[in-house]
């Protein structure tokens, strides 16, 4: 006597079907907002009032608070401060991230295993418990109110610009710091000649991952650049916000205005951060 195992029927609709309907629903909670912000840049002070956030504005071609958000707003100022901030940031984050994660993986030092956990815990403090001590430090340096300030608190080598160089050089052999050393380079140079030119990929990915987070920042350009002259592109659109009141219809266009860069260099450059995150995974 034979005994049958139980015939089950596969379903394989069902997941796929859970996989498009997730990623539908996702779709739709990232890219509904920016059609809000979209449809209001478009709208006047009196459609903003009257108007649900989905309905399509009278004049879909007036253009006139974008105007508005430009001129009023300095945004061509604000990009240019934006701009400088970015290059200066970017570059010491870089060169700082890139050697200490050269430092950490190629020397043995006391205390090494301390140093990297002091990175890790200094992560964990949230940044708003130091700013009295930190703006006490930036101001008796005479930074206050100038570009310098944000640069030098962006500088701040970070555990997750640290992490990616280091998963980087770790896969780097050893040996070619060996053959240079046998020819008489000392380790800067090892640094300079070596190291670098190699973490090309990582250097693209902590670019990109720091250069958004900088152009987005709010806090330390508003708390450190109170002067109108030095406005970022994120504290540009504070300017349209009053007491009495918030023109938002100038808000959305400068928003619109703000988001063109940064989703323009994301697309043309989101392989760099995918690839990057997945080489130093499997490093």
């Amino acid at each position: 006597m034979t005994i049958s195992a139980p015939h089950t029927t596969r379903r394989p609709w069902i997941g796929t079907t859970l996989v498009y309907v997730s990623l539908l629903a996702a779709s739709v909670v990232v890219l509904l907002p920016l059609l809000v912000v979209f449809l209001a840049s478009f709208r006047t002070s009196r459609e903003m009032l009257s108007s649900g956030a989905l309905s399509l504005p009278h004049d879909i071609l007036n253009f006139r608070n974008y105007a508005t958000a430009f001129t009023d707003g300095h945004m061509l100022t604000a990009f240019g401060n934006t701009a400088f901030i970015l290059l200066f940031s970017i570059t010491g984050t870089v060169i700082i991230g890139s050697l200490t994660a050269y430092a950490i993986d190629r020397f043995d030092f006391r205390m090494k295993k301390l140093v990297v956990a002091l990175f890790l815990i200094a992560t964990l403090v949230p940044g708003v418990t130091t700013q009295v001590a930190t703006f006490q430090v930036v101001n008796s340096f005479g930074l206050f109110d100038t570009r310098w300030a944000p640069i030098l608190l962006y500088m701040g080598t970070d555990i997750v610009s640290v992490y990616i160089f280091l998963q980087f050089i770790r896969g780097i052999p050893v040996s070619l710091d060996e053959a240079a050393r046998l020819d008489g380079a000392n380790a800067f140079t090892i640094y300079r000649k070596i190291i670098f030119p190699l973490l090309k990929p990582a250097i693209a990915t902590v670019v990109i991952i720091k250069g958004i987070t900088v152009y987005n920042d709010f806090y330390i350009p508003f708390l450190y650049m109170p002067s109108e002259n030095l406005g970022t592109i994120s504290t540009a659109l504070f300017r349209f916000k009053g007491p009495f009141g918030a023109h938002w219809e100038s808000i959305s266009a400068g928003v619109v205005l703000v988001i063109l860069p940064t989703l323009a260099v994301f697309l043309f450059l989101q392989r760099y951060i995918y690839n990057g995150f997945a080489q130093g995974a499997t490093k």
